[in-house]
């Protein structure tokens, strides 16, 4: 067996490579990950933080392998930053994958932002009923909103202030849909993270694309591959077993709303419905912060949990701290 944690501790004191214009990203069909300077001086402050925490890991697997999760927001550069620490691992001699957990939902994004639509209305429309307050001309009302995209829209609750019961129900309907297994199948992620910490030499991985018909299984050989690098909103998940070290990337929603736009991902980005949907992913991000081995500011400064804690209250206030 190859010495891993040898050439993990080689690694250190870290001296930065350079990076070439292309190199290996996340295995999703059809999604762009530009990196730039801000992310290479990310993730070149991130590897040393890394590597400490890899060492034990690797050093307890009989296999001598393990499991890295970069998860936050899509607009805080996670892939981008995974890829460039798998791209480092390789440099410095230790074989490193990088997959991408948004190939893991139960159905294609179309089919799930349905879904996740869905899951809000109905809720709305049962919170009407519990609080008593469905009326035809409400409900009529209602209709030409959901027709717009705008129930989700806070600023309709002063000419209707029916709908904030419809709001507040849709939201908490749809905060136990998201980032659970009701959404994610997080157990076949968590099996295909135990075959490769047992030693298999090849795992079938899932690619899932935009369509239909778009989605496949790919046989990837992993024999020379020491670590794999997961990126995925979720990866900070309690539901995601087999992960060796967490980190979690600072990212607001405004930030992650800016970053979609960029990227081209599907639906209204800019939809009230979208902006609820990356609150409430944030929520989901800040509950799983605690659990986060490393925890990395956006300045590539690492964070304690109430350093963090604190530097999101202020986002959240609009200031700059």
């Amino acid at each position: 067996m190859r010495d891993v944690v040898g050439a993990l501790r080689a690694c250190l004191p870290w001296r930065p490579v350079e990076v070439p214009a292309e190199i290996p990203t996340g295995d999703m069909p059809g999604d762009r990950v530009s990196i730039g300077p801000a992310h290479v001086a990310k993730a070149n402050a991130l590897l040393p933080m890394v590597v400490d925490a890899l060492v034990p890991a690797v050093a307890a697997n009989p296999s001598a392998r393990a499991v890295v999760a970069v998860a936050g927001g899509s607009g805080v550069g996670k892939s981008e930053i995974a890829s460039l620490l798998a791209f480092f691992l390789r440099s410095a001699g230790v074989g490193a994958y990088t997959l991408s957990g948004d190939n893991y939902p139960r159905r294609i994004p179309a089919q799930n932002d349905a879904e996740r639509l869905r899951v809000f209305r109905d809720g709305g429309v049962r919170g009407l009923v519990v609080d008593g307050l469905v009326t035809p001309e409400r409900t009529a009302a209602l209709r030409a909103l959901q027709a717009d995209d705008a129930d989700a829209d806070p600023a309709h609750v002063a000419q209707h202030p029916w709908l904030a019961s419809y709001q507040r129900a849709g939201r908490s309907a749809l905060a136990g849909y998201l980032g659970t297994p009701a959404e994610i199948d997080f157990d076949h992620l968590s099996a295909i993270l135990g075959e490769f910490k047992n030693g298999a030499s090849r795992l079938h991985l899932r690619r899932m694309g935009r369509g239909p018909a778009d989605l496949w299984y790919e046989a990837v050989d992993v024999t020379g591959v020491d670590v794999v690098v997961v990126e995925w909103t979720h990866g900070a998940s309690r539901h995601l077993r087999g992960v060796d070290v967490r980190i979690l990337l600072n990212s607001t929603p405004a930030e992650t709303l800016a970053h979609r736009r960029a990227r081209g991902r599907d639906g209204a980005t800019d939809s009230p419905f979208t902006a609820l949907v990356l609150g409430l992913e944030q929520e989901m991000l800040d509950a799983q912060a605690p659990d986060a081995a490393i925890i990395l500011a956006k300045s590539g400064e690492r964070l304690t949990f109430p350093q963090y804690r604190a530097l999101m209250a202020r986002a959240e206030e609009g200031t700059d701290g």
